[in-house]
C-alpha cells in the first residue's frame, strides 16, 4: 500500500519531442530513510527530481506524498506540504548576512513574507530562532557575516538550514557535495546526517563514497529507467552497475564503481 511510503511514483514517464527521458519510473521512499538517486551522466536523475518538484510536468505516471496524489500540485503547495528542496543553485541571498537568510526563510514558512519590508527590529521575534538553525548547522560564530564571504561549504550548510527553517518533512537534496573539496564533503556528509534524524531524504549524489556513508537506499537509474535498486552493498556489487558507469562490462572491483564517478 502507497500509505506506507512518504514518496511514491507510479510508471513516471517524461517525454520532450519524442525522446523519453524518464521511462516508467516506479519509486519508493520508506519513511525516515536517505534515499540516493544516482546514475551516469544523462541518466535522468535531474528530470526525475525536476518531476518531483514540480518544476517539471510528467506526461504520464502519479507522485504520491503520504499517500495523497500531488502529481498537479504546484511547487510552492508541495512545499507547505512539507517537500522542500534544497541545495540549488543561488538558493541563498548574498548579500545578506546569514542569520538574515534565514530569517527570510522563517517569514516564508511562517507566512509573514510582507514583513520583510518593514524595520528590522519587526524580525527580532525571528533571531532566537534563526542562531538555534545556525548553531544546527555549525554557522553560529558566522551569523553576521555576508553571505557572499562565505566558504563554499558554509555557503552549502546555510542552505541547509534555510531548508530546515521550513520544517521539511521530505527533503530533496541536488547534489550537496558537488564541487567541494573533501574537508568539506565530510563536513557535509555529518550535516546530512544530522538534519535527516526525524526526516527522510531523497538525495541525488555524484559521490558514491557519500552514497555508502549516508543511505539506507540507493535507486540507480540508466537512460531514463531504474536499473536495480538495494542498499550500497547491493547496488555496487550488481555488474550491470558497473557497466554503465564505467562502460567496459563487469570487470573490475567494487570500488571502480565509486572511482570512477568521483573523476566525472
Amino acid at each position: 500500500m502507497s500509505d506506507q511510503y512518504v514518496l511514491e511514483t507510479r510508471n513516471l514517464v517524461k517525454e520532450f519531442k519524442g525522446f523519453i527521458a524518464v521511462n516508467d519510473v516506479n519509486l519508493q521512499v520508506q519513511e525516515g530513510h536517505i534515499h540516493a538517486l544516482i546514475g551516469p551522466n544523462g541518466a535522468g536523475k535531474t528530470t526525475v527530481f525536476n518531476l518531483l518538484t514540480k518544476f517539471l510536468i510528467p506526461t504520464r505516471g502519479q507522485i504520491l506524498f503520504n499517500g495523497e496524489d500531488i502529481t498537479s500540485t504546484k511547487s510552492a503547495q508541495i512545499a507547505r506540504k512539507g517537500v522542500v528542496r534544497s541545495f540549488q543553485i543561488s538558493a541563498v541571498f548574498p548579500h545578506m548576512t546569514a542569520l538574515e537568510n534565514i530569517r527570510v526563510a522563517l517569514q516564508g514558512f511562517e507566512g509573514t513574507s510582507y514583513s520583510f519590508w518593514k524595520s528590522g527590529a519587526s524580525l527580532n521575534r525571528l533571531n532566537e530562532r534563526s542562531m538555534e538553525l545556525l548553531e544546527s548547522v555549525g554557522l553560529a560564530e558566522y551569523a553576521n557575516t555576508t553571505t557572499v564571504e562565505l566558504a563554499y561549504g558554509r555557503k552549502r550548510a546555510l542552505e541547509l538550514a534555510t531548508t530546515l527553517a521550513m520544517e521539511p518533512k521530505l527533503m530533496l537534496l541536488d547534489e550537496p557535495t558537488q564541487g567541494m573539496g573533501a574537508e568539506d564533503v565530510d563536513r557535509v556528509v555529518e550535516l546530512v546526517r544530522k538534519a535527516a534524524k526525524g526526516r527522510t531524504v531523497l538525495m541525488v549524489e555524484h559521490n558514491l563514497s557519500v552514497v555508502s556513508k549516508l543511505c539506507d537506499r540507493i535507486t540507480v537509474l540508466a537512460q531514463g529507467s531504474v536499473l536495480t535498486e538495494g542498499d550500497y552493498e547491493t547496488v555496487s556489487a550488481d555488474p550491470r552497475v558497473r557497466e554503465v558507469y564505467m562502460g567496459t562490462g563487469a570487470s573490475g572491483e567494487r570500488g571502480a564503481v565509486a572511482e570512477a564517478e568521483a573523476s566525472q
